[in-house]
């Protein structure tokens, strides 16, 4: 009854699902984190990286906003998905070199999916902050 409570008191909350959103996008798996999903989270949170760490070591490309081509559009859009990861790649410059080693599309392909697995797993620490999912 008590976890039912707290759930109930955390969904009434505007403000609280929606910086799970947000926060949960930013590091992956921090939205588990806000709301003591620990194993969740820490599970997400180190897929998450170590993919998108995995796909930097396979000298995977880190697609930017301003090409016209659609598949790079998408691939932009899955790479924006990693949060702070993508930024922090951005910041330093990696994954900007020309793919020129056959492991180089696996390390791309890391990194989108390492994007969008975090986008699920934010809207999913969203929707168990509105109470629309149990557990």
């Amino acid at each position: 009854m008590a976890t039912n409570v707290s759930a109930q008191a955390r969904a009434q909350s505007t403000s609280f699902p929606t910086m799970v959103l947000i926060v949960g996008w930013l590091i992956p798996g921090a939205g588990h984190l806000l709301q003591r999903k620990w194993i969740r989270g820490g599970l997400l949170m180190v897929s998450i990286v170590a993919m998108f760490t995995i796909g930097l070591a396979l000298k995977g490309k880190i697609y930017s906003p301003n090409t016209g081509d659609l598949l790079d559009i998408l691939n932009f859009a899955g790479d924006l998905g990693n949060g702070l990861l993508y930024v922090l790649a951005r910041l330093f410059d990696l994954g900007q070199v020309t793919v020129q080693v056959a492991t180089a599309d696996y390390g791309t392909k890391f990194m989108v999916v390492a994007g969008l697995l975090n986008i699920i797993s934010a809207v999913d620490a969203h929707s168990l902050a509105t109470g629309r999912k149990r557990s």
